[in-house]
């Protein structure tokens, strides 16, 4: 009996031991963690990106690319446009490729007051409500009725990223910028698509207030609360 009752409690205590040990190692284990990695930090500066109509008639032929961008099929072509605003213009504006179904152009707040717009914030391809501009070309003319945007800071990320730090596509997080001049950006868009590359992208204002520069990285530090 006493042989029993020893075997037992022996029984008992390793089956502790064994569940404290697990626990320890799920607690410390390196899950999907959303401060998995570091995230590179690029600059989105001022662009355009054009349907194909609009491309035919700044530049009489479909876009051609002038050399790959950081995201997998995307490019900066060999056009650039004049944008013409109620106040101002901006020359030798950069034109991104593939061409879209529908041209939009993406600016700095700074570039808005500059050309005298008042563009909301909104993530790319969200252009309804939004103002126009003039689009020209040494060839070429086009009114935008709508389109220009100040582009939202998001980050791509690839299907196996999201599963690394634990996220989905359209989850907002706020991210920590690893500069001289450290930054918090809040309300920061995850996009999810096995087309992406793991980056971060900011516009020209953020990254001079935060004293961005190349290989500058951010660190996601939580959910953002709204």
């Amino acid at each position: 009996m006493n042989t029993q009752m020893n075997e037992q409690v022996l029984k008992d205590i390793l089956a502790g031991v064994v569940r404290k040990v697990l626990t320890q190692e799920c607690a410390s284990a390196p899950a999907a963690t959303m401060n998995a990695g570091p995230i590179p930090v690029e600059i989105s500066a001022r662009h355009a990106h054009l349907s194909v109509s609009d491309a035919m008639t700044l530049f009489g032929e479909a876009l051609r690319p002038d050399r790959p961008l950081s995201q997998p099929g995307q490019f900066l072509s060999t056009g650039r446009v004049r944008l013409i605003g109620p106040k101002g213009v901006m020359d030798n504006v950069a034109v991104l490729g593939p061409a879209r179904s529908t041209s939009q152009v993406e600016i700095s707040r700074t570039d808005a007051r500059a050309l005298g717009i008042n563009p909301p914030v909104r993530q790319s391809g969200d252009i309804n409500g939004t103002p126009g501009i003039i689009l020209a070309s040494a060839t070429g003319i086009v009114g935008l009725e709508c389109g220009v945007i100040v582009a939202s800071r998001h980050i791509h990320m690839h299907s196996d990223d999201a599963r690394r730090f634990g996220l989905k596509d359209k989850d907002m997080v706020d991210v920590r910028l690893e500069t001289e001049r450290p930054m918090i950006l809040e309300n920061v868009l995850v996009r999810v698509s096995d087309d992406f590359k793991l980056a971060m992208h900011i516009d020209a204002d953020e990254g001079n207030s935060s004293g961005w520069k190349p290989g500058t990285n951010g660190t996601i530090i939580g959910m953002s609360r709204g």
